[in-house]
């Protein structure tokens, strides 16, 4: 086994395209990192295989803030120490969605219930003819895998070669590292082999991440910079970061050191 880096932060986006959180542990199950993006809006516009609102369409969905209304039950299962006590390989148990409801900030300042009609209508300023419907799931509804990790190698080799200093949050990440090597995209190396990350979280990285205009946001004013998508697109086949899935169950923190594990 090698040590190839370590945990920097942990994030998660309770509502999908909304604004994310910094989390002190994370724990990472079979279905994504716990509470994050359990939250969409159904767009009736989206296609069918992508059926959701996101930040491509609706730029200021990334100034609405969620906020957990239980904050300690959205941390992790209640039974975990008791699942993880009595032998490896039980799963806990979710909390039910009354435990794990959201209350969004608008860039007003104005603080809604996830599912208040208000929400739904401001969401839809300036979508002519779209209707929003609110999904609720225990599966992470992420584009694709359910744990997506970049290195800020990464990030900084994209800041210098745009000529623009870019926020990591732009990458939306559930996991950045910092990687031993020093190498930028050097988790590309990672693809098709598996990462313990801290005592126990086994993750299989299978592909990287193929990015989309998400990453032209800024975080904090949803103003698009397409030169940043039209660089990655010349110079790097679109990629940055890579996707994994979940084979070991585990709560991970900042600082954990991560191992190849073949």
């Amino acid at each position: 086994m090698k040590v190839v880096g370590k945990v920097e932060s942990l994030w998660r986006y309770p509502v999908k395209s909304m604004r994310g959180e910094q989390l002190d542990e994370a724990f990472v199950g079979f279905a994504g990192v716990y509470g994050d993006r359990l939250y969409a809006f159904h767009s009736s516009a989206a296609p069918k295989g992508f059926p959701y609102l996101t930040g491509r369409e609706q730029q200021n969905m990334l100034l609405y803030r969620p906020v957990f209304r239980n904050p300690e039950r959205a941390r992790k299962p209640a039974n975990l120490p008791d699942a993880e006590a009595m032998g490896s390989g039980l799963t806990p148990i979710y909390a039910d969605f009354s435990e794990l409801i959201v209350d969004v900030e608008t860039p007003a300042g104005e603080r809604l219930a996830i599912d208040d009609p208000r929400l739904n209508r401001l969401l839809c300023e300036g979508l002519d003819g779209v209707e929003l419907t609110l999904l609720r799931s225990h599966r992470a509804l992420t584009d694709c895998r359910p744990v997506s990790i970049i290195s800020l190698q990464t990030v900084h080799q994209l800041s210098k070669e745009s000529a623009t200093d870019l926020d990591k949050r732009r990458f939306r990440a559930s996991v950045y590292v910092e990687l031993e090597s020093g190498q930028a995209f050097g988790e590309d190396d990672f693809v098709g082999r598996t990462l313990r990350i801290g005592a126990r979280a086994s993750i299989a990285i299978v592909q990287r991440d193929t990015r989309c205009k998400m990453i032209t946001l800024d975080p904090d004013t949803a103003q698009a910079n397409p030169e940043v998508m039209r660089l990655l697109g010349r110079e790097h086949q679109s990629k940055a970061g890579v996707y994994g899935a979940v084979l070991v169950e585990g709560t991970i923190h900042p600082g954990d050191e991560i191992v190849v594990l073949d």
